[in-house]
C-alpha cells in the first residue's frame, strides 16, 4: 500500500528536476560528529514465513493488492510508480537486487559475474551474461540491449522521455566482449555506484527508438525475461495477470498465475474477508482486526466483544429496547430503525471477522524513513539557526514510539539521511546536529531575535493601532509632525469610547443579570428583588470564574483539541470579523482554508480579552482588539488566521510577527499516524514559544500542490532506501541552482536547503571505487545534512503485510526485493493438515 508523503516513483526515479525558487544557508563547523556505530547497527529481519521450495506445491493463482493499475510499465518514466516496481520486478531482469542487509547482491539468473577489470585510465567493468538467460521471444540477452538502453538513458536525445539518467551519462562506451555473452562497458569517470545500471534491464525492442520507449511500454510489455510474462491487463476488473513463463531457465514459477489487483486502502479489509486478494499491505486498525479474528476463533459463537454494538451498555441496550417497544409510535420508529442498522453492521462485521482468521499478519520495517521537512526558502526557517532550534526541540524517541511502539516494533529513531539500520554504512550522525533540548532551543531562538512579547511589540517609530502602523503596513512613508499628534488624538479618542462601550455593555450585562436573578427570585418565593449592586457583583464574579475556567480548560486541552471539532476559516463569509490578517511565514501569500479549533476559537477569544481588559501585555490597547467587529471567532471572513490557542500568550515573537509555521498534513483516513506525529510535533514547538498553523489536505495534492511547490513550512513525507546513496542521495540534498529564468532547480530538494561542500562530498563518493573510503564520505555528508537542518529523519516506517497464512515466501520483506518464483500455498503436509497431525 502506498503511504501519503511518499513522493510518487520514487523507489526508481529521483531525479526529477523541478523549477523552483530556493535559499542559501551557512553551515557551522563540524566537530564530534557522530552518536553511534556502524558496528551497533542492527535491522528489523524480514517476515515472509519462509519455506524450501520442496515444500511449497506447484500450481494455483495468488491475488496480490496494489493501490492501482500502473500508470505505465517503463521504470524509468516520470509516472512509474510503486505498481510498476511490483510488477516488473516479476517480468524483467535485475542484476544486482537488494538483498535483506540492503547490499546489492549480484543475480545468478542473469549474470555469471560482474566486476571492476580496469581502473586506469578508465574504469572498465566486465559483464559475464548466463548463458540460458533469453527474452520471452527467444532471443538471447546480450549486449545490443545494454546499448539500447544507455543511449536512450544517458541524457543526450531529448527525443527519450525519461526521469533517469544518473551514472549512465557517465558510460564512453559499451562493447561485445570476447563472445556473445560478455558485455565490455567503459567509463568516462569513475562511477562507484555501478551496480544500480541496467536494472531493470528492458530489450532493445523497448529503448531502441524514442516511440516504442516513450508509448511501447506504458500498457504492455511484449517481450520480457522473468519467471513470469505478461498474460493481460483488464482497466475493467482493475486486474494485471502475469504467467509462469514457459521459456524461464531458472527455478520454474510455483504459481500458475499471479494477478495484481487494484485495491484501494480503505477497500483491503473488505477485500481480505471476502477472499478477493491473498496479500494486500494493510494498515495498523486491519492488523489489529486480523489479531482479533484469530483470537476469536475459539469463541464457540458467543457474541464478539468488539466491533458495532460492543460498547453498549446493559443500560442502553434495555433503554433501546423500551423505547422500541414503547407506546411512542415515533420514537419506537426510529429506535427500531436504530436497532436493525446496529443488528446489521454486526452481522456484516462478524462475517469480516471470520473471514480475516485465515489471514496472518506479516510485519518488519519498510525501506523507507519519515523525515520532518523543514522549508528554508523563505520566512522565520530561512534562519538555519530558527531550523536547528526545531530540531532540538523534537523528542524524536516520543515519536517513534507513537508510531512503532503499539506494532511491536524497534522503536528507535533513524539516525542517518543516507542509509538505514542493517545497512552497511550506518552510522547515527545526528549528534552533528544534537540531542533534543529545550534550553539549547531556546537560546537559538533567542540568538535569532524571537523574544516572548516579540509579538505584541510594534516596530520602532511605530505607535500600536495608529494610522502610522496602517500605512506602514501599506508601504507609506512616515506622515508630518502634525499628522503624528492627530493620529495620536484620535487613538486617543478610539480608547475612550472603547472604555465607554466595555462600562455600557458590563452595565447591561449587570441590569440583565438582575432582572433574571429577580425573576427567579420571584418564581421562587415571590419576595423582592435584590439590590442592583449586589446582582452586579454577583454576575460579574460568575462571569470572571467562568472566564478563568474556559480559559485554563483551553490551556490543557489545546494539543488535545486540534483534531477535535475542526471547523474551517474563510468558508462561512460571515461579517463583522477582524481584517485578514498576514501569514507570517507565507512569504506574503496568506493560507485561506486553515483549520482550527472551534472548542478555543470563539470562547477563549472572548474570555481572555475580558480577563485582560482587552489590555496587551505592555498595558496598551492592542491595534487589532480597536477594529470593528469584535473578536475573531468561529465566524471569520475568507483569509482570516485562525485565533491562538490560550498557551499562545508565552508565544515568541519578533517586530511584531508571531513565530509561526504552517505545518501541513495529509487529512484522508489513511494519514492517521502522520496527523499523530504532526500533532506531537506542534506540542513540542510549543514549548519552545513556536505555534504551529496546521493546514489539512487532501491526500492526493498533499505532495504534489504543496510539498513539491514549498507551499508549507513544516511538513512529514518520506523517502525510500538505497544501496547507492552518492548517486540516488545527492538530488534529494544538492543545493539548487539558479536557471536561466532567475528561478532555481531544486531537482529533489524540497527542503530547498543545501550547501556546496555537501554537493562535493557526494560528488566525491560517486567517483571513489574503494568502498569502504566512499562509505567514509558519505558519513561526512550525512553529519552536514544533519547541521543544516533542513530534514531530520524520525523514524523508519512499519511494513505490515496481510498474507493467507498458507502462503510462504511472501509478507513484509524489508529491504530484500521478492523471489516471485518461490512464491506458493505450503502442500498439505507442510501446512500441517488433520490428516498430517494424526500421523
Amino acid at each position: 500500500m502506498s503511504h501519503v508523503g511518499v513522493p510518487r516513483g520514487t523507489v526508481r526515479k529521483r531525479r526529477s528536476l523541478a523549477l523552483l525558487t530556493t535559499g542559501v544557508l551557512t553551515i557551522p563547523v563540524l566537530a564530534g560528529c557522530s552518536s553511534g556505530s556502524e558496528e551497533t547497527s542492527r535491522g528489523v529481519p524480514q517476515d515472509i514465513a519462509p519455506a524450501a521450495r520442496q515444500a511449497v506445491s506447484d500450481g494455483s493463482t495468488v491475488n496480490w493488492a496494489v493501490d492501482a493499475l500502473p500508470a505505465t510499465f517503463n521504470a524509468f518514466q516520470a509516472d512509474a510508480d510503486s505498481a510498476t516496481t511490483r510488477i516488473t520486478g516479476a517480468l524483467l531482469p535485475s542484476l544486482f537486487p537488494m538483498d535483506a542487509s540492503g547490499q546489492p547482491k549480484l543475480n545468478p539468473d542473469y549474470l555469471e559475474s560482474a566486476k571492476i577489470i580496469e581502473r586506469e585510465p578508465k574504469q572498465v567493468v566486465l559483464y559475464k551474461l548466463n548463458q540460458q538467460a533469453v527474452w520471452s521471444d527467444g532471443r538471447e540477452i546480450g549486449a545490443p540491449d545494454f546499448v539500447a538502453q544507455w543511449r536512450a538513458l544517458r541524457g543526450k536525445d531529448s527525443a527519450f522521455w525519461t526521469a533517469r539518467n544518473s551514472g549512465y551519462e557517465r558510460i564512453e562506451k559499451i562493447e561485445r566482449g570476447a563472445d556473445d555473452l560478455q558485455v565490455r562497458v567503459t567509463f568516462s569517470k569513475p562511477y562507484a555506484d555501478w551496480r544500480s545500471l541496467f536494472s531493470p534491464l528492458y530489450p532493445k525492442e523497448i529503448t531502441g527508438s524514442p516511440d516504442a520507449f516513450n508509448d511501447g511500454a506504458r500498457t504492455t510489455l511484449k517481450n520480457t525475461a522473468g519467471p513470469f510474462v505478461l498474460r493481460s491487463v483488464s482497466k475493467a476488473k482493475g486486474t494485471v495477470t502475469l504467467a509462469r513463463n514457459p521459456r524461464w531457465w531458472g527455478e520454474k514459477a510455483k504459481l500458475d498465475t499471479l494477478v495484481f489487483r487494484a485495491v484501494a486502502a480503505g477497500d483491503r479489509t473488505q477485500a481480505l474477508a471476502d477472499g478477493t486478494v491473498d496479500v494486500a499491505d494493510i494498515d495498523a486498525s486491519t492488523a489489529d482486526r486480523i489479531t482479533l479474528a484469530r483470537r476469536d476463533r475459539g469463541n464457540n459463537g458467543q457474541p464478539l466483544a468488539h466491533g458495532p454494538g460492543s460498547e453498549t451498555t446493559p443500560a442502553a441496550a434495555l433503554r433501546s429496547w423500551a423505547l422500541a417497544h414503547g407506546s411512542d409510535e415515533e420514537a419506537a420508529e426510529i429506535a427500531q430503525a436504530a436497532r436493525e442498522k446496529n443488528r446489521k453492521a454486526v452481522v456484516a462485521y462478524t462475517a469480516e471477522q471470520k473471514g480475516l482468521r485465515d489471514f496472518a499478519v506479516r510485519k518488519s520495517l519498510e525501506p523507507a524513513y519519515t523525515q520532518l521537512a523543514l522549508n528554508g526558502e523563505s520566512g522565520p526557517l530561512a534562519d538555519d539557526r530558527v531550523r536547528r532550534a526545531v530540531a532540538r526541540a523534537l523528542d524524536r524517541e516520543e515519536l517513534a514510539r507513537t508510531v512503532l511502539g503499539p506494532l511491536g516494533l524497534p522503536a528507535k529513531p533513524l539516525g542517518s539521511h543516507l542509509a538505514l539500520a542493517g545497512q552497511p554504512g550506518y552510522k547515527d550522525g545526528s549528534g552533528a546536529l544534537g540531542d533534543q533540548n529545550t534550553k539549547e532551543a531556546q537560546a537559538l531562538l533567542a540568538d535569532a531575535g524571537w523574544t516572548r512579547g516579540g509579538a505584541v511589540q510594534p516596530p520602532k517609530d511605530t505607535k500600536a493601532g495608529s494610522e502610522a502602523e496602517k500605512k506602514g503596513a501599506k508601504g507609506d512613508a512616515p506622515g508630518t509632525e502634525e499628522d503624528a499628534e492627530k493620529e495620536a488624538a484620535e487613538a486617543t479618542k478610539d480608547d475612550k469610547e472603547a472604555k465607554s462601550e466595555k462600562a455600557e455593555n458590563e452595565k447591561k450585562a449587570g441590569q440583565a443579570g438582575e432582572e433574571e436573578k429577580a425573576g427567579k427570585k420571584t418564581e421562587q418565593d415571590g419576595e423582592g428583588s435584590t439590590t442592583e449592586d449586589s446582582t452586579a457583583e454577583d454576575s460579574t464574579a460568575e462571569g470572571e470564574k467562568a472566564d478563568r475556567a474556559s480559559a485554563d480548560r483551553a490551556s490543557e486541552d489545546s494539543a488535545a483539541s486540534r483534531d477535535e471539532g475542526l471547523y474551517i476559516v474563510g468558508e462561512d463569509n460571515k461579517p463583522g470579523a477582524h481584517a485578514p490578517a498576514q501569514a507570517v511565514s507565507t512569504g506574503g501569500v496568506s493560507a485561506v482554508h486553515v483549520l482550527a479549533p472551534a472548542r478555543t476559537a470563539a470562547a477563549q477569544s472572548a474570555a481572555l480579552l475580558r480577563q485582560a481588559g482587552a489590555l496587551g501585555e505592555d498595558g496598551a490597547v492592542a491595534a487589532q482588539d480597536k477594529q470593528p467587529g469584535g473578536a475573531a471567532g468561529a465566524y471569520a471572513p475568507v483569509g482570516t488566521a485562525a485565533p491562538a490557542p490560550a498557551a499562545a500568550k508565552g508565544q515568541l515573537g519578533k517586530d511584531g510577527k508571531a513565530l509561526t509555521l504552517r505545518f501541513v498534513l495529509p487529512s484522508g483516513p489513511g494519514s492517521q499516524s502522520l496527523r499523530s506525529v504532526g500533532d506531537k510535533i506542534a506540542v513540542m514547538l510549543e514549548k519552545i514559544g513556536i505555534g504551529t498553523e496546521i493546514i489539512k489536505v487532501p491526500d492526493e495534492s498533499y505532495f504534489k500542490d504543496h510539498v513539491a511547490s514549498g507551499a508549507y513550512d513544516l511538513a512529514l513525507y518520506s523517502w525510500p532506501a538505497t544501496a547507492y546513496p552518492a548517486t540516488d542521495g545527492r538530488p534529494i540534498y544538492a543545493k539548487p541552482e539558479p536557471a536561466t529564468d532567475g528561478s532555481l532547480l531544486v531537482e529533489q530538494n524540497y527542503t530547498r536547503v543545501g550547501t556546496d561542500h555537501i554537493d562535493q562530498l557526494f560528488d566525491q563518493a560517486a567517483a571513489e571505487l574503494d568502498e569502504k573510503a566512499a562509505r567514509e564520505l558519505m558519513k561526512q555528508a550525512d553529519a552536514r545534512i544533519w547541521a543544516a537542518a533542513g530534514s531530520i529523519p524520525l523514524f523508519q516506517r512499519p511494513q505490515l503485510v496481510a498474507v493467507d497464512k498458507k502462503l510462504a515466501n511472501v509478507g513484509a520483506f524489508g529491504f530484500a526485493a521478492p523471489r516471485y518464483q518461490d512464491i506458493g500455498f505450503k502442500n498439505r503436509q507442510a501446512a500441517g493438515s488433520p490428516a498430517d497431525r494424526k500421523k
